[in-house]
């Protein structure tokens, strides 16, 4: 009888220690209003702003897998897939085509200040969002067999473009990209 109850206080000992200690006190009927509310659980997460920063990991991802896809002229080993779809998907994938066909791959890197322009979590056929983005080429680079191409004369190294993205079965996907290489930012 003895062992029951101490390995039961063991128990009890354990299962208090993983909950933090002892059990929480009644609330005091004395207590300011302050007090209460500072020791009050942290209100749960602003659902725009988690679903926001969805959104830019999604057209962070697109980006990454693009440029890995750049860097050898080929999408095989990506996952565009993950991030990408609908037609900015096709246009990735036609870039990446080109570039195989010219026999160029990216060495640079591409700077992005991406934000959400616009996001509608009650769009009908599914939440939406938009993303602005400023894109610098400052390093970026091109080669063709070792050797440097430069930019065309005429491209501003920095400049705007938007995404459309859409939530589809929990997860957000680029689904257009419009790179509007005449408006500088």
């Amino acid at each position: 009888m003895y062992r029951k109850r101490l390995a039961g206080a063991a128990v009890l000992v354990v299962l208090l220690a993983g909950c933090g200690g002892e059990p929480a006190a009644a609330p005091d009927p004395k207590a300011s209003p302050e007090a209460s509310a500072e020791s009050a659980p942290s209100a749960p997460a602003d659902p725009r702003s988690t679903e926001e920063r969805a959104v830019l990991a999604a057209y962070r991802g697109m980006w990454r897998e693009q440029m890995a896809a750049y860097r050898k002229a080929s999408v095989k080993g990506t996952r565009l897939k993950e991030y990408a779809a609908l037609n900015a998907l096709s246009r990735i994938e036609l870039d990446v085509r080109q570039m195989k066909e010219a026999g160029t791959v990216a060495t640079g890197d591409l700077g992005h200040d991406p934000a959400v322009a616009a996001l509608d979590l009650e769009a009908k056929g599914g939440p939406t969002a938009r993303i602005t983005d400023c894109l610098d080429l400052a390093d970026w680079a091109e080669e063709r067999d070792g050797k440097p191409l430069p930019l065309p004369s005429s491209q501003p190294t920095r400049y705007r473009a938007t995404a459309e993205a859409q939530r589809w079965e929990g997860r957000w996907r680029i689904t257009e990209y419009t790179p509007e290489g005449s408006r500088t930012c």
